[in-house]
């Protein structure tokens, strides 16, 4: 078992709420260090994330472009992309190498691994552990669908509204069809899969508070049928919610079905 996992990122982040509830089941250590959104730009961007002093705002060198939904200028050490070379948060560390590990689901995975022997993995079985890749790899696509539909809300179009709504239907029709077989998304225990398929799914039905913006624009909302068209989905979903791993971590109200 490695020292842990050191995490930094805009907050509250359901991104970030995967790892936190694999800690929960792994006794993993997990460490969170962040800011609301609006106020990383205020951050120097390293493995000791800490608010900007006067010394780093003069400091040129540090000065990045902000991209993927950030517009003005960052600050980030040379060191934190090396580490990153994609420049992103959620930005993870293993505290041990300060190797950093990006992407929502391959922090989860580092997570699972740096904790107690389980089965959010698949353990031992490689295969298994293969067959939950396969599944978070179709979730991080619907998730990068929403992350661009949800940054363009106010500005919606044909093409990025069928776009998330295939990748909607793609994900769930799959995850429906799962849960039809089996308890859990790959069998007949939790796994990574239930972890991204909680955060994933709770955020994306939060596209309810966009109704009016989506309708002004002739769209209606994505989710609209969810618990009608998902059954089996929308009960593993508030089933898992009301978990304590889940609940402890799960912002009230981030789940409202």
């Amino acid at each position: 078992m490695s020292s842990g996992i050191k995490i930094f990122s805009y907050l509250p982040n359901p991104r970030v709420w995967k790892s936190l509830i694999a800690a929960n089941f792994c006794g993993a250590k997990v460490e969170v260090v962040g800011d609301e959104p609006k106020n990383l730009p205020n951050w120097l961007w390293d493995y000791d994330a800490r608010k900007l002093n006067e010394n780093d705002k003069a400091n040129s060198a540090l000065i990045r472009k902000g991209r993927r939904g950030f517009t003005n200028d960052l600050y980030k050490t040379d060191e934190f992309l090396f580490a990153h070379p994609f420049g992103t948060v959620p930005a993870a560390f293993d505290s041990e190498t300060k190797s950093g590990i990006f992407e929502s689901n391959s922090i989860m995975r580092a997570v699972a691994r740096s904790g107690k022997p389980n089965n959010l993995y698949g353990g031992n079985d490689k295969v298994l552990a293969s067959r939950i890749d396969s599944f978070l790899d179709v979730n991080l696509v619907f998730a990068r669908e929403h992350q661009v539909y949800i940054l363009s809300v106010e500005k919606m179009n044909e093409v990025l509204y069928n776009r998330m709504k295939s990748a909607y239907e793609f994900y769930l029709d799959g995850i429906e069809s799962a849960l039809k077989i089996n308890k859990f998304i790959v069998g007949d225990f939790m796994s990574l899969a239930d972890i991204a398929f909680v955060c994933d799914v709770g955020y994306f039905l939060k596209e309810v508070n966009q109704r009016d913006a989506l309708k002004g624009q002739g769209f209606d909302l994505i989710s609209e049928k969810f618990k009608e068209e998902y059954p089996y989905c929308s009960d593993h979903l508030v089933g898992l919610s009301k978990q304590e791993e889940f609940s402890t971590v799960i912002t009230d109200g981030f789940i409202n079905l």
